[in-house]
């Protein structure tokens, strides 16, 4: 048993050891393309994307440090041109770069993947962050995972839709137990009767109380004059 735990162990480290140095290549490509790019006349979005990209990698590498200043360049530069759902993205590598300003900017991404009708697929990836980093007694997992699960139902079409809703599903079903013990379907219904998570115009303020938490008064663009941009039908922020 044991030699069979250290072959295993030792299996592991190897594994680990070829992807950081697929990582590794593909930072040195990545480079390189920058440097090309950024000597030439390329738009501030396509160095942006190539900033994303390397400090997607980066963090990968487990160099959030490094990964910081590029996503946070690259998300500027998304949200000046217009591009939310690269600028979101960038927030969710911030926030997986584990640094000082990291829940700042998970609270800031999903306000734009809530406002704004982007993939809803990194929208409830970003919202499922939040279940991760919310103590189990706390109420902004629950809003999280209903919000997830309303995205994939308004969001969504076909297998996607299938998908997405099943996740969000498990995900709003572990949090109610984690939270209070929820076990049956009974239970798990006046859970959600209880903590208001049947109306998107109640469960989506508490969501913004949520991220107003998360950011503080650390926000990186004028929402007011974001929010002020768009038709009422597009968002679902109330």
């Amino acid at each position: 048993m044991a030699t069979r735990l250290t072959d295993t162990a030792a299996e592991s480290v190897g594994n680990t050891a070829i992807q950081d140095a697929a990582l590794e290549s593909h930072l040195l490509a990545l480079r390189e393309e920058f440097d090309s790019l950024n000597r030439s006349d390329a738009k501030a979005t396509e160095i942006g994307e190539l900033k994303l990209q390397m400090a997607r990698t980066l963090v990968g590498l487990g160099r959030g440090g490094e990964a910081w200043p590029l996503a946070r360049e690259a998300m500027d530069a998304f949200v000046s041109n217009e591009r939310i759902e690269s600028a979101a993205d960038c927030c969710d590598v911030l926030f997986r770069a584990e640094q000082p300003q990291s829940l700042s900017a998970l609270g800031q991404g999903i306000w734009l993947a809530i406002t704004y009708p982007i993939d809803p697929e990194l929208t409830i990836e970003l919202l499922s962050h939040v279940v991760d980093e919310t103590p189990d007694d706390a109420d902004g997992a629950a809003v999280a995972a209903t919000t997830a699960l309303f995205i994939a139902d308004i969001r969504c079409e076909g297998v996607q839709r299938d998908n997405l809703t099943f996740f969000a599903s498990q995900l709003l079903g572990n949090v109610a137990r984690r939270h209070s013990g929820v076990d049956s379907q009974q239970a798990f219904d006046l859970w959600r009767d209880r903590l208001e998570l049947r109306e998107p115009e109640k469960f989506l303020v508490r969501l913004r109380n949520v991220v107003d938490v998360l950011v503080q008064d650390d926000w990186w663009f004028d929402r007011d004059e974001m929010y002020a941009k768009l038709p009422d039908a597009v968002s679902v922020n109330g």
